[in-house]
C-alpha cells in the first residue's frame, strides 16, 4: 500500500514468572521504555506480526506460549508520527499478546531499534512504560 504504515498494531507483554517484566529503551527519543511492539505488516495477521516483532526485537522464540488475549485498544496516532500512515487514518487498533517465561532470559537486542533491556519488578515496569496501553497491560497482566 505505497509504502504507508498501517493502523493495526501488537504489544507483547514479556514477563518472568509474572514477577518482572521485560521493559526495553528505544534509541529515539532517549528515555522512552516499552515492551515489545510494532505494526503489522499489510496482509498480516496479529499473531505473525506479535511473533515476528518478539524475534526482531528480542531473538526469543515463543511458539505455543505467546498468548493472543483477545483484546485491543484504540488509540490516536500522534503528530510526530501522521505522515507515516493514509490521511484518513487518525487512529491505531493495538492487539495484545503476552509472553510469560519461567525465568530471566538474556535478550538479543536489536541494535537500531532499542539501546538497552532490563527485567523490573511489575510496579517499576509500570512507572517506566511511556504509553498508557504498556502501563494498562502491565496492570491487568502481572496483578
Amino acid at each position: 500500500m505505497s509504502g504507508l504504515k498501517r493502523p493495526e498494531s501488537v504489544l507483547v507483554l514479556v514477563t518472568a514468572s509474572h514477577k518482572f517484566v521485560l521493559m526495553m529503551e528505544r534509541r529515539q527519543p532517549e528515555g522512552f521504555w516499552q515492551s515489545v511492539t510494532g505494526s503489522l505488516k499489510w496482509g498480516e495477521t496479529p499473531r505473525q506480526a506479535a511473533v515476528r516483532e518478539l524475534y526482531e526485537e528480542t531473538g526469543l522464540r515463543s511458539g505455543a506460549a505467546l498468548l493472543d488475549l483477545q483484546h485491543t485498544e484504540r488509540f490516536p496516532i500522534l503528530g510526530p508520527w501522521r505522515s507515516r500512515y493514509a490521511k484518513n487514518a487518525y487512529t491505531n487498533v493495538e492487539h495484545w499478546f503476552g509472553l510469560n517465561l519461567p525465568s530471566r532470559r538474556l535478550i538479543r537486542l536489536n541494535p537500531g531499534e532499542h539501546t538497552r533491556y532490563r527485567w523490573v519488578a511489575t510496579e517499576q515496569a509500570q512507572r517506566m512504560a511511556f504509553s498508557w496501553t504498556n502501563r494498562k497491560f502491565i496492570r491487568l497482566w502481572c496483578d
